[in-house]
Order: C-alpha cells, then sequence, then structure tokens
C-alpha cells in the first residue's frame, strides 16, 4: 500500500515560512520530497492540504500543487502496472526526473534542477544555471547531452570553447562548478555511477586567480557623500543605497531589498543574510539614522525600508525580476555619481562592500575583526576583500569609519 500526501515541514525560514514537501509512505517506510513551494502557516489549509484561498497565489500555486499529486500518482500507477515493487529512491528518481539511468541527458535533468530552483524562490541560482545550461547548448551544437559524454577531454574542449568567448578564470570557474553541481547531484541521486564522475581528473581550481576587488579609499567615501543628486529620484536612491552598505558592514543587496522596518529598532538592525543565513545585529551609526528616516518620511505602502520590492507578497520570480531590473539602474546611477565626484573607479553595488573593509584596515583595524564583521568564516575570504589585509568588525570598531 502506498501513500502520498502534502504538508509542511516543520522548520521555518528567516521570512517564516515553511517548505511544502511530498510524503511518500510505503511498507512502513517514508520518503519527503521538496515541491519547491514556500507558505506561510496561516495560509496552509491544514485539512485540504493546499493554500487557503485568502494566499494571493492561491489558484496558481494549487494548481501546481495537483499537478504534483497527479504526477506522484502516476508514477505509482505505471509501477503496479509493470508489476514492479518499487523502492522509495527509485520512486523519487523517477518522479524527479524519470527513467532510463543508463543514457541519462544532461539537459533534461538539468532543468528538472532549475526548476526546483525556481520553485524554491533560489532564483539567483537559476539565473546561474540557465545561462550555463545555455552556454553547454552553443558549445555542443546537439539538443541531447549524455552525462556519460562529458569527461575530461570534452571538459577541456569547452573550456577552450569558453576562453574564445572573452571567459576569465571567474567566469570559466563559475560555468564549471555549476556543472560539477550537477554531476554530484545526479551520483547522489543514484542516477550515474561515480566513474562517470569527470572531476576527479578536470580540476577547477587551476582556474582560481587573483580578483582585482574595487574599492573606495575614506577620502572617495567622503567625497561620494557630499555629491549633489538634486531631485534626481535614481540617484538619491542609488547614493543612500551605498553609503547605507557602508555603514551596515556591507550589507549585501539582496539583504537590503528584503529589509523591514520590522528588522529595525531605534539602535540596531537585525537580519539573517541571505547568502549564509549568518545572523547580523549592526549598530545604527548616524549616516544610517539620517538615511532610514528618509525612507521612513517617504514610506510606501508596504512594510520593506527601500523601495525596491513593490509589495509584500511577491512570487520568487517577481522578487527575482525586480532585482535583477532594479540593481541594473543602481550600477548605472552609480557610475553617473562616480563620473560628477571624479572618483575613475569601476564603482558597482558591491563596491561598498569591498570599500567597508578596505577603509577599516585604512584605520588600523585587525583583519580578524574585519572577518568578523563580514561574516566571514575564513580569514582567507577576508584577504581577498580586502587584498593582502582582513576583514572584520564589531561596533566599537565599524566606529571609526566617522572618525
Amino acid at each position: 500500500m502506498v501513500s502520498i500526501k502534502l504538508k509542511l515541514k516543520t522548520k521555518v525560514n528567516s521570512e517564516g515560512e515553511h517548505s511544502i514537501v511530498l510524503q511518500v509512505l510505503k511498507d512502513r517506510q517514508k520518503k519527503i520530497i521538496a515541491t519547491g513551494l514556500l507558505v506561510k502557516k496561516i495560509f496552509w489549509d491544514e485539512k485540504e492540504h493546499c493554500f487557503k484561498t485568502r494566499h494571493p497565489n492561491a489558484m496558481q500555486n494549487n494548481r501546481l500543487l495537483d499537478t504534483i499529486k497527479i504526477k506522484a500518482r502516476n508514477i505509482i500507477s505505471e509501477f503496479e502496472i509493470d508489476d514492479i515493487d518499487f523502492t522509495l529512491n527509485e520512486f523519487e528518481n523517477r518522479f524527479r526526473f524519470g527513467s532510463k539511468r543508463s543514457k541519462i541527458d544532461l539537459f533534461e535533468f538539468w532543468n528538472s534542477v532549475v526548476r526546483d530552483l525556481e520553485l524554491s524562490g533560489r532564483m539567483g541560482y537559476a539565473r546561474t544555471n540557465r545561462d550555463t545550461i545555455n552556454s553547454l547548448k552553443i558549445f555542443h551544437k546537439r539538443p541531447t547531452l549524455h552525462m556519460r559524454e562529458v569527461n575530461v577531454t570534452f571538459l577541456d574542449k569547452y573550456e577552450v570553447f569558453l576562453r574564445s568567448r572573452g571567459g576569465s578564470n571567474g567566469g570559466i570557474s563559475v560555468r564549471m562548478r555549476s556543472l560539477r553541481t550537477i554531476f554530484n547531484l545526479a551520483i547522489r541521486r543514484d542516477l550515474i555511477k561515480q566513474n562517470l564522475y569527470p572531476f576527479h581528473k578536470y580540476k577547477i581550481s587551476k582556474l582560481k586567480g587573483k580578483r582585482i576587488k574595487h574599492a573606495l579609499t575614506m577620502a572617495e567615501i567622503e567625497t561620494f557623500k557630499t555629491l549633489d543628486c538634486g531631485e534626481d529620484t535614481q540617484l538619491i536612491n542609488a547614493k543612500n543605497y551605498f553609503l547605507f552598505s557602508f555603514y551596515t558592514r556591507g550589507m549585501n543587496f539582496a539583504d537590503m531589498m528584503r529589509l523591514k522596518w520590522s528588522d529595525i529598532n531605534k539602535k540596531r538592525i537585525t537580519y539573517a543574510r541571505a547568502k549564509t543565513q549568518g545572523n547580523f545585529s549592526i549598530k545604527i551609526m548616524p549616516p544610517v539614522k539620517e538615511i532610514l528616516d528618509y525612507y521612513n518620511q517617504n514610506r510606501t505602502d508596504t512594510n520593506y525600508v527601500f523601495p525596491i520590492l513593490l509589495y509584500d507578497y511577491m512570487t520568487p520570480t517577481q522578487i527575482e525580476n525586480r532585482k535583477h531590473k532594479t540593481l541594473g539602474l543602481y550600477n548605472k546611477s552609480l557610475k553617473i555619481l562616480a563620473e560628477q565626484g571624479g572618483i575613475a573607479k569601476n564603482v558597482t553595488s558591491y563596491v561598498a562592500r569591498h570599500s567597508f573593509a578596505m577603509c577599516l584596515r585604512e584605520k588600523g583595524v585587525s583583519i580578524d575583526i574585519i572577518g568578523e564583521t563580514l561574516g566571514h568564516q575564513s580569514v582567507l575570504t577576508t584577504k581577498a576583500y580586502v587584498r593582502e589585509f582582513g576583514v572584520d568588525v564589531l561596533d566599537e570598531a565599524v566606529e571609526v569609519l566617522l572618525w
């Protein structure tokens, strides 16, 4: 007897959302399969195992849940028709990918993984993987690619192809790491055997090179603070976003975008970094308070501090698209501001984080403290931010930026 059920995982993420999973029971054994969907408990119907109608995307999400249940039932029926006493691992493999283990199409499998990423709201990772798939398709020139075809020779030729199109070590490393992750996942899901793994011999580590981290000096930060944006909203926002990031220990744009007024009290900002899930508690210094006061006086109809996400309940795709669009405008505005201030550097959103680390080092803060403020777990990571220096800061250390 096999039963399937949609349910919520007990653990919640930083947004208070539960993962929706498909539970499959057979012979007193259980398999949990992620659907990629998230929901707050107040929007989940425990009796019907679906989204409540008052959820803004209830109809769309419930159709997706129905599709998942139908797919699961069809797979069980296929096994029963073929009189196969299947294991739960065999069910999961067919649910996620289909059969035909000996001839796994890399593109087909990879696209299924990307869809899972999109459903789980990891849109940035999904975009990176989608870009790599498209690049590999251009190189391969065929619609299918069996995983057994991807060997060291194949990877060497793909690397040459990427270099011929202007690829740097860093860019090629991103492509290869995405591909390696897919192979690791296929092995973990028992779709291919270890002997098909090409990265035992092809070493991505050889692609590591010295990355140039652009950073502004403290004098350039002071220049940036004095820039006159007039009434240009785009420039005002760009200046505020950059300085806010700088004075909040290099807060990432993705975290600023999701920052809510409930994360802020009179003296501190508390949030979990999206990239690492590390928890941060940051003292609000005068430049940050000034920026917060500006957006408090010009509040939108959302709970977010900054006017980036347009309303509270956006789908992961909508959030990613909005992030992509706003980040592009932000970086474009930063170039205008840098030119206006006579700053001859490629100033982008992430330069604020590098500048924070570099300026602390200018002020004599130790590498260990700088690393602590940035949330780095490795001194090597810190050194990448401050060239041969270090990174991390406690409240007292950050205050040296005001001297």
